[in-house]
Order: C-alpha cells, then structure tokens, then sequence
C-alpha cells in the first residue's frame, strides 16, 4: 500500500518544480511536501500523445460509502469494475520524490523509500473524472526486496522511458505491470538510518 509520498520541488530537480510552476499557473497554489490521501496533487496524462500536468484529487470516490480508494492493486487492476475502463483508457502517472511506509510493529518506524542517485520517482496512476473533478489512485504491485521488509507493498515505478508508454500504450502497459520495480533506498524518517539494498 502507498498511503503517503513526497513531492518536494525547491532543492530537488528541474523536472518536478517545472511540472508544479505549470499547475500554479493555471490552477494557483499546488501542494508539495508531504502528500495525503484527499490532497489535490500533481499527475501527468496524456493529450494528443504527450504528458501533460494536471492537478487532481488523490482517492477514487466510493460510490454509496465514505473514505476513498488510494490504491489499485496491479495483479486485478484490468479486472476490477472500478478500474478496468481506467487501466484501458486513462492511466496517469503520479510525480513524487519518494514515498512512506510505516514497520507493522509496536514504533510504526516511518521510512521514506527513493530511487537510489536519482531525485524524481515516477509512480503509475489511474484517474478518473467525477462530479467534483479529476481523482486519481495510485497502482501497487508485490514489494522487491528493498521494501518487503518494512511493507508488502509498493507502488509501480516508472523509470522515465516508460512514462509515455504507461500513458500512451495501453499493451506496452498492460506489460509494465508485471516488471519487478527497482530497488530503492530506505531512510528512516528521522534520519538515524539508510540502508541501501
């Protein structure tokens, strides 16, 4: 599960505070730092075959029942009814530094996972338009080795060559899904640890 992530835009890269500076033009202030359930956060679709920023709300609605869907699950994700028109026809990816899992036992240790040397993480996304805009969930595959230890989960990461095929192709990302994510650097949140793996 990916419950919190990251989109920190001063000292990190280029490419995500050009992505955040386009929304605030168009839309005014943009959350960045750490990113809730809720929250109206940045996502990349396609128009006319190239991304393009949007901002929208993360969590698909319930229809009939309050909270939110956060996450899609990659194995039953072209199954799902509240899924699958999305995994065929409007996937997103969700722009982010990193994201949080929290260890199951007593201290609920927080650790912030990154791609290793580089400063934007790239996470594949659903979205879907309703009644009060634009909403998004994140897709989760089985955690590699590098995050099984805290988490069973993780998102689907997207190296940046596989960004326009994941919104552009829906076969190409039909694929994309069964690929063993990255590894990633863990760092307990309040920076005693780093472990690479």
């Amino acid at each position: 599960m990916c419950g919190r992530y990251t989109l920190f835009t001063e000292e990190e890269t280029d490419e995500l505070r050009r992505i955040v500076e386009e929304l605030q033009k168009k839309n005014g202030e943009v959350k960045t730092g750490e990113i809730f359930p809720t929250n109206v956060a940045p996502v990349l679709i396609a128009q006319d075959g190239k991304p393009v920023p949007m901002a929208y709300t993360w969590g698909f609605a319930r229809p009939g029942r309050t909270g939110v869907v956060i996450n899609a699950r990659a194995e039953t994700v072209a199954e799902k009814p509240m899924f699958r028109a999305c995994m065929q026809n409007t996937r997103c990816v969700v722009p982010s530094t990193g994201f949080y899992e929290w260890t199951k036992d007593a201290r609920k240790q927080k650790y912030l996972f990154r791609l290793p040397k580089q400063k934007a993480l790239y996470m594949a996304g659903l979205w879907t338009m309703g009644e009060d805009g634009g909403r998004f969930t994140i897709v989760t595959t089985a955690a590699n080795a590098s995050v099984q230890e805290v988490h069973h989960r993780m998102p689907v990461i997207l190296e940046e060559d596989e960004i326009e095929d994941w919104l552009c192709n829906p076969t190409a990302a039909a694929e994309i899904l069964q690929l063993i994510p990255p590894r990633l650097e863990k760092t307990a949140v309040n920076g005693e640890q780093m472990a690479l793996w």
